[in-house]
């Protein structure tokens, strides 16, 4: 299956760049998985598409502000580090820009020093090991010098850190946000709960291999980078219990599907546990536990639009998208919704 058969036409202005002030007032296209039929929603109507029975498994990951900008103690040159993934004893894997430059051994320095980080190796991609250096609570600190890492795709000053979390944002350490998530309200989950719909959690902590591009023509040579996961064993029962029960399960987020289909066994039980996760869902996988999938508008040729072509279909995404761009839904991140069903 070939890179190209996943393009589509995408006018800029249909790429959102603010978020709604009311989460839930977002558009929800609402596509039939193996008819292809179309209902052109809000996203607080998707109450009306939720059966009792049904489990909505949610991931509570929380966004860090992971984008530092700070200068080289020798020469005062601005440098940007953007943690990705937490080692051990405040040692990261990070982006540096500019790279070329960041050699082992660099310090650089944040705030009025209050943070400083030393440049410890290069790694592949071009990427760094960085050790953080401070005093106090290093969240405090973060959350003082950091700013939330965007997508590239989104040229807007966020003004509220809170609009890139969702609000059952809870476990601190991912690089982008679940963004199906952020349609959700805490009012609209109350409902949900409220109509006999089990809501599960589970935590995957979202790298920056979300956004980057497919570089092979044959999409079955690309390599996912790998993400942190876990799942437990409470929150396992009632995705079980759910599927014992003849109810659907119904992920929201591509985050959310990959955790369960990386979870459950080929009979689709889920247990308890966690890991890394590379896994690359594209058409002609056959999932194992996920019937339904809320989730937004994703870009040309990416592998987010290649899971939701598995899916359902191909032609049927590829359809449901001209139909989206021609109804003119915002598109990405702060964008509009779909529900797969």
């Amino acid at each position: 299956m070939n890179l190209h058969d996943f393009y589509f036409e995408l006018p800029k202005e249909l790429i959102a760049q603010d978020p709604l002030e009311d989460r839930s007032s977002s558009r929800l296209l609402v596509l039939d998985k193996k008819t292809g039929e179309m209902e052109h929603k809000l996203f607080r109507d998707i109450l009306n598409y939720l059966n009792p029975g049904d489990c909505l498994v949610i991931n509570d990951t929380k966004v860090i502000p992971a984008r530092l900008i700070g200068s080289r103690k020798n020469t005062g040159a601005k440098v940007e580090i953007l943690l990705l993934t937490r080692k051990e004893n405040d040692r990261w894997e990070a982006l540096v820009k500019p790279g070329k430059k960041a050699r082992p051994g660099d310090i650089i320095i944040f705030g009025n020093g209050e943070l400083k980080a030393e440049i410890e190796e290069i790694i592949e991609d071009g990427k760094r090991i960085v050790h953080l250096l401070y005093d106090g609570i290093f969240e405090q600190i973060l959350d003082k010098l950091g700013e939330m890492p965007l997508p590239p795709y989104i040229t807007h000053q966020l003004k509220d850190k809170e609009r890139y979390q969702t609000v059952y944002a809870k476990h601190e350490g991912s690089a982008a946000a679940p963004t199906a998530g952020l349609h959700f309200t805490k009012d609209l989950l109350k409902n949900i709960k409220d109509k006999g719909i089990e809501i599960a959690k589970v935590t995957l902590h979202v790298g920056l291999g979300t956004f980057r591009p497919v570089k092979v023509e044959n999409i079955e040579e690309h390599k996912m980078h790998s993400e942190f996961f876990w799942v437990n064993k409470e929150e396992a029962e009632k995705i079980n219990r759910c599927k014992r029960n003849g109810g659907r399960i119904i992920a929201v987020g591509t985050t959310s599907c990959r955790t369960l289909e990386s979870c459950a066994d080929e009979n689709g039980i889920i247990k308890g546990k966690s890991g890394w996760t590379d896994i690359f869902i594209y058409p002609g996988y056959k999932f194992k536990i996920v019937d339904a999938l809320i989730t937004n508008f994703h870009l040309p040729e990416s592998t987010l639009i290649m899971l939701v072509s598995a899916l359902a279909s191909r032609e049927i995404i590829l359809n449901a998208y001209k139909k989206a761009v021609d109804m003119k839904y915002r598109f990405f991140s702060f964008g509009d919704a779909m529900f797969i069903k």
